[in-house]
């Protein structure tokens, strides 16, 4: 049975990328000081149903859907969607650390929906709205609830909050941590991507390959993109990166120079044994 899943999973391929858009507002009610507010053409009457063609199309298998901003710290819509598809999705969440009640409303949503794997903390150029700093106590509150509670701490940042995240993952080495969109290079310096290069050192930590259109100049497989993926790569290794977004090919085109193993490991191996897919 044991060598039956490793199997599975070494030929799974799985997303932690898509967020869901409602055009039900009554329903769905945007985040009253949401970040940003989706365009009108993102709003679907049924976008679980749109995610899912897209999975079929690609032959995803697992997928685990991202809280979106514009919601904020309001999960009813991504909780629908995995009532709806309990096989194949997880989720993650959203919550301010600036918000008193935080832990209490992470602990009890945790309690309610085991699926919720991750939490998701937002910090670059731009995204103060929701800390201000790695280092404040509330923070670092909300960052060990959610390592107690098993979740992953996924880390949507920029290159400038690098320094600040060493020092907290170096607080809680035995929390996993999955870094969105190669951290967001086009908001930082060469100088402060280095500091994100090095968060390679942490065995704990994952890199998403995603992202990829917020900075190339190109389109899919964004070409012009390898160079910076060839050093993402060696700073991670095959066992720490994770495509998500786009289509898998990308993890062909711009991993080619690794063994055909290793490139699965990129497109859904190290997802799956991360949010615990079967």
């Amino acid at each position: 049975m044991c060598s039956e899943r490793l199997k599975m999973e070494a030929h799974m391929i799985v997303e932690w990328n898509a967020h869901m858009f409602s055009s039900n507002l009554s329903r769905y009610p945007f985040y009253a000081r949401a970040a940003y507010i989706p365009s009108f053409a993102s709003l679907l009457e049924d976008p679980l149903a749109a995610y899912q063609r897209r999975m079929e199309k690609l032959g995803i298998d697992r997928a685990v859907l991202v809280q979106p901003e514009p919601y904020g710290d309001d999960h009813r819509l991504i909780l629908d969607c995995l009532q709806r598809d309990p096989l194949r999705l997880k989720a993650t969440c959203l919550f301010l650390p600036k918000d008193p009640e935080a832990l209490s409303k992470l602990t009890d949503l945790v309690a309610a929906e085991p699926r919720i794997i991750a939490l998701r903390f937002h910090a670059h150029r731009g995204k103060e709205l929701y800390l201000d700093s790695f280092y404040d106590k509330s923070v670092h509150a909300l960052w060990q609830r959610a390592g107690e509670l098993g979740l992953v701490i996924e880390l949507h940042i920029g290159p400038n909050y690098a320094k600040q995240v060493a020092d907290v993952i170096n607080d809680y080495p035995d929390f996993p941590v999955l870094i969105d969109h190669l951290a967001e290079p086009q908001f930082g310096t060469a100088e402060e991507y280095e500091d994100v290069l090095a968060l390679g050192r942490f065995p704990n930590v994952t890199m998403k390959l995603s992202g990829l259109e917020h900075f190339s100049q190109e389109p899919e497989p964004h070409l012009d993109a390898k160079p910076l993926v060839t050093r993402v790569a060696a700073a991670f290794g095959p066992d720490r990166l994770a495509w998500s977004g786009g289509t898998p090919r990308v993890v062909d085109v711009l991993l080619d120079h690794w063994s055909e193993t290793d490139r699965a490991k990129v497109k859904g191996t190290n997802l799956a044994r991360l949010a615990g897919f079967r």
